[in-house]
């Protein structure tokens, strides 16, 4: 019993170590998202009229996609892999990203540190889909 109560505060004691968690994938969109892509991702944001290109619609990607949320393009998209050579109207968020990764199972087997809260911002642009 003492070791799983010595266990137990070890992990209390952990967790107080590790900070802040990461903002939620709600969060990170209300903050760096809405303006452009509107609150249901549809495109409609209240700064998309003043941009040169309309923003995408975050809503059809998987139907656009064989019924497939194409996750992995997503995270590459918002992160701003590309390279300097790469020309986008959506700004690189890559910075924004730092933190704690998690592993990530790519679309092709590939297990990479990804930063929590990509994978997290991804996963609710996920359940914005029309289905």
């Amino acid at each position: 019993m003492k070791y799983v109560i010595a266990g137990a505060l070890s992990l209390l004691g952990l967790a107080g170590c590790m900070g802040d968690a990461p903002p939620s994938g709600a969060a990170l969109y209300k903050a760096h998202c809405v303006s452009c892509h509107g609150p249901t991702g549809a495109g409609d944001g209240p700064d998309a009229a003043k941009l040169r290109y309309p923003p995408a619609n975050l809503r059809g990607m998987a139907a656009a996609n064989g019924g497939v949320f194409p996750a992995d393009a997503v995270m590459a998209k918002i992160h701003g892999h590309g390279g300097q050579a790469f020309a986008s109207a959506m700004p690189e968020f890559g910075p924004l990203m730092d933190g704690p990764t998690v592993p990530w199972t790519t679309a092709d087997g590939q297990v990479i540190a990804t930063p929590e809260a990509l994978v997290a911002l991804t996963r609710y642009v996920e359940g914005l889909q029309d289905v």
